[in-house]
């Protein structure tokens, strides 16, 4: 556990945690404390309260001591050379011609550095100018460009209820605002009457936004019929904070409209429970004793009697699948015309014992 002091070093900005160390603060003490831009005079807005070292982001930064009265006194002058260059930083931005808009100067306690915020719509090379201011003053000179709520932070001003604009009276960070906020408030749609002087959507939009929603939601829509005392009426407006509803009844050919409020509306319009039905017993009649003939039923023939189904034709049989044959020897090709033979042995043997016979015996001669 750790001990925590919170710290806002402006009228109104973003609040700043520190380490208090052996200091011990109190609400409305002005300490003097290590920042980012160097050693600031702040104003203590919280009790010194303890938290886990887990739930920290980054390393908290020591409060160095209570602020004493030269420190105030020094801080005073602090501001006088603080509008003094502001004064400088914008003659110096005329003759340099550069396109940016002054809108403060801020001082360290101990005038190490001059912080110099301005606003501008591009980029804007402003080395020439660190140069001139440095050369000046004699110390860092630390050039920041702000958007335009930012500016209208630190310039301050009155907004259209006639008090001071939130985000430089108390606001602390900004947070987003939508234009669903002002249609679920039933505002003008208009931008002048729903934009700050910043030009961007009120910061109030968001204040009462949770209370519009969880009213809303216990109340009917605009254009549903409810049961009112006069009898059934149709919703046409809502008013929220006064949480009363609009509504047009029917009387005969014309309707009267009234405002009634929510408790006099939801004891008409609750429904009650529904109870579950008993349900019905069907009581059983007593058979007759001894056998009884059952009833004959008559049997009435369909309207539509469905199509008789169409019988199977039946199938051939099957042939038995042949056997396979032995593959057939190839037949020998035909020789061609004219080709001789070769003679074979035993038919020259034949032939020549014919010839010897017939040469033995001799032909007999003709008579």
């Amino acid at each position: 556990m750790v001990n925590i002091v919170g710290v806002r070093f402006r009228n109104a900005g973003k609040l700043y945690f520190f380490d208090p160390g052996r200091n011990w603060p109190v609400p409305g003490d002005y300490v003097v404390a290590e920042t980012a831009h160097g050693v600031m005079l702040g104003e203590t807005v919280t009790e010194i309260h303890q938290l886990e070292e887990s739930e920290l982001r980054e390393p908290l930064q020591p409060i160095l001591r209570v602020a004493t009265r030269q420190d105030l006194q020094h801080d005073g002058e602090n501001r006088e050379v603080e509008q003094r260059a502001f004064e400088v930083g914008r003659e110096k931005i005329r003759e340099h011609k550069l396109d940016m808009k002054l809108i403060g100067v801020v001082s360290t306690l101990d005038n190490a550095r001059l912080i110099y915020y301005f606003s501008a719509e591009n980029r804007v090379d402003f080395r020439a100018l660190v140069r001139d201011l440095a050369a000046c003053f004699h110390t860092r000179i630390e050039m920041r460009q702000i958007g335009v709520r930012d500016e209208a932070r630190m310039v301050g001003g009155l907004g259209v209820c006639g008090r001071t604009i939130c985000c430089g009276g108390f606001l602390g960070d900004f947070q987003p605002v939508s234009i669903k906020m002002a249609k679920e408030q039933s505002l003008s749609l208009n931008p002048t009457k729903i934009s700050g002087i910043c030009g961007k959507l009120m910061c109030c939009l968001r204040f009462e936004e949770q209370q519009y929603e969880q009213t809303r939601k216990g109340m009917p829509r605009i254009g549903r019929e409810i049961q009112t005392p006069d009898g059934p009426g149709k919703v046409t407006d809502l008013h929220i904070l006064r949480e009363t509803v609009r509504v047009q009844v029917s009387k005969g050919d014309s309707y009267e409209v009234h405002e009634y409020p929510m408790s006099a509306l939801r004891a008409l319009n609750e429904q009650p429970a529904e109870e579950p039905k008993p349900e019905a017993k069907s009581e059983a009649k007593p058979e007759p004793q001894g056998r009884s003939m059952p009833k004959p039923v008559a049997r009435t023939a369909p309207k539509n009697p469905p199509a008789a189904k169409a019988e199977p034709k039946p199938q051939p049989a099957a042939k038995p699948e042949p056997k396979p044959q032995p593959a057939a020897k190839p037949e020998p090709a035909p020789k061609p015309e004219g080709a001789k033979s070769k003679p074979n042995a035993n038919a020259w043997r034949d032939a020549l014992n014919r010839a010897m016979k017939a040469a033995g015996e001799g032909e007999k001669p003709a008579e």
